[in-house]
């Protein structure tokens, strides 16, 4: 236990962060936070700062180092318009279980309530988008809270934790005391697994003739990469993946089958109305991965390893749930499960994976056309990375392509904006994902929509010189609306053409190497290039404008009814 005598809250408030072995916080000062910032300014030698130029591209860097890291990513924001520009990280942390710790500052106690200058109830609006929060008005509290914070977020599924702290809670001086939060009453954030549950999901399995794993974020986050090898190399059952989940295993494994969802892998989903036993692990069913519910996977029995009971039958029925930690539970069901040869079921995969090769694939990875594909920059990327980079995509047809296409050798590698779809997420998400792990190379893919979101985080890169690869995939669209509009909406291309600014020369603006690509001859020394530098640099591909991503299935249709064109 650390003891402090008679300290501020603002001081209490980076012994806390340090004793939960922080040493990296990403925010932006303002005036109600400022104490701690002033605390923070004596602290410089154990806990580093990195202002970003907003709030929100905060929490998408605190997200990025989160993901790639494995630990809890902390933001800090001022009261007002600093905390409300924080809530689309946060929900988005929220979505794609990412542990977050959200400090912000807020009016002294004496004015709550009063509509003071930038006061919001940001609790409030925080609720429904946080796992939980709280707002400290005397310093007393503050080693309580963080430390329950700190176990909150990363216990069990995790998730986003704000904490709104008055200003003259951190001025108030009290006697500290700090030990680490080990569980919370009426709280228990990993259920109990059922043994009978293990026994009667491996009877199943052992009678299945076409058996098909989903894995997905879950198996990341529970560290469980190791035990889910071992568990299909165990079953020789053919395992897909949702884009949270890829990279738990090489995308080379010979079990891999691909992705399934809205623009997964053709084989995937046409088999999962084909497979006789469907077995989720650590994935929750998004309606972006079943499409129509009424029509999925009904020839299958439903097996789901979940940590979190509110996903168990949520949108899909489970004929037999297994709740607990896929670290624990997979270990369980594996000492009962059978090898298996499934030669004919394989098979049937392969022949959708030439299906989908040549009305697909081919086109975009080898494309006859004089303009350059999203799907040729991919491959190029993997040449020269060999598959050893960390992908972080925006959101859109990039995020789809690069999802399908990028070679993934390693785990915690594809990080992306998944349940919320935020663009603007990919440029901040990468500097955290470099901070993380600065050895590894970290290659940014964005639209030249996204970009434009959250294009001021240059700066920060700039100032950190942390060697973070930008790719923007320019054509001069926002490409994935586009798409929709041509399918389904007659070709009414309303307010989805850009006329875009000179990124090469924004990035310039921002000292940051910076080259344009339009011709085919130019990719590959030019990715080589970008990937030697030892420095940031700034990537635009000129691709085609009017390109769709396939295999697509239409919003609210079944699995069975993907499109290849």
């Amino acid at each position: 236990m650390t003891i402090k005598k008679n300290i501020s809250g603002a001081e209490a408030l980076i012994h806390c962060l340090i004793e939960e072995g922080v040493d990296l916080i990403y925010g932006y000062p303002g005036g109600a936070i400022m104490p701690f910032y002033d605390e923070l300014y004596k602290f410089q030698d154990k806990l580093q700062h990195v202002l970003t130029r907003h709030e929100q591209g905060a929490t998408h860097a605190a997200q990025g180092y989160a993901r790639v890291s494995g630990k809890v990513g902390v933001c800090v924001a001022t009261s007002g318009p600093g905390a409300t520009n924080l809530i689309t990280g946060i929900a988005d942390a929220m979505i794609d279980s990412t542990p977050l710790i959200c400090i912000t500052g807020q009016v002294p106690s004496h004015l709550l309530g009063s509509d003071a200058f930038q006061e919001t109830d940001i609790i409030g609006i925080s609720t429904p988008v946080t796992k939980w929060n709280y707002q400290i008005t005397n310093a007393k509290e503050i080693p309580e809270i963080i430390s329950k914070a700190f176990y909150i977020a990363k216990a069990g599924r995790p998730g986003p934790v704000l904490i709104d702290i008055t200003k003259d809670a951190q001025f108030d001086n009290f006697d500290f005391k700090y030990s680490k939060c080990k569980g919370i009453r009426s709280y228990k954030p990993i259920p109990q697994i059922n043994l009978k549950s293990v026994e009667d999901a491996a009877f199943i399995i052992n009678k299945s003739k076409k058996p098909l794993i989903v894995w997905g974020q879950g198996v990341i986050l529970g560290n469980a990469e190791l035990e889910f090898k071992s568990f299909i190399e165990k079953t020789n059952i053919p395992a897909a993946w949702t884009i949270l989940g890829v990279s738990a295993i090489p995308t080379s494994h010979p079990q891999n089958v691909g992705m399934v969802g809205m623009h997964g892998n053709y084989g995937p989903n046409m088999l999962t109305n084909e497979c006789d036993v469907l077995i989720a692990i650590g994935m929750r069913f998004d309606d972006r991965v079943t499409g129509d519910l009424k029509t999925y996977a009904k020839k299958a029995q439903i097996i789901h390893l979940e940590i979190d009971p509110a996903e168990v039958n949520k949108n899909v029925k489970a004929n037999v749930p297994i709740l607990g930690d896929v670290k624990q539970s997979l270990p369980l069901l594996q000492k009962l499960v059978d090898f298996k040869n499934y030669t004919n079921w394989y098979e049937t995969f392969k022949e959708h994976d030439k299906i989908e090769f040549e009305n697909v694939i081919k086109n975009d990875l080898y494309p006859k056309k004089e303009g350059l594909t999203m799907g040729e920059v991919i491959k190029e990327i993997n040449t020269a990375t060999k598959g050893n980079a960390i992908i972080v995509t925006d959101v859109g047809q990039h995020q789809m392509v690069a999802c399908r296409y990028a070679d993934f050798n390693l785990s915690k590698s594809n990080i992306t904006s998944g349940g919320l779809g935020t663009m603007g997420f990919a440029l901040p998400a990468a500097l955290g994902a470099k901070m993380a792990d600065p050895k590894r190379e970290v290659v940014a893919v964005i639209g030249d929509g996204g970009i434009q979101m959250t294009i001021q985080e240059l700066g920060t890169i700039f100032q950190t010189q942390a060697a973070v690869k930008v790719v923007v995939l320019n054509n001069e669209f926002l490409g994935m609306v586009r798409q929709w509009q041509q399918l389904f909406f007659d070709k009414r291309y309303a307010s989805t053409e850009l006329i875009n600014p000179d990124f090469v020369k924004i990035a310039e603006g921002y000292y940051i190497n910076s080259k344009r690509v339009s011709k085919r001859k130019e990719l590959r020394k030019s990715i080589e290039e970008m990937i030697k530098s030892e420095k940031p640099f700034f990537l635009e591909v000129c691709v085609e404008k009017e390109d769709n991503v396939f295999p697509m299935i239409p919003s609210g249709a079944s699995v069975s009814d993907i499109r290849l064109s």
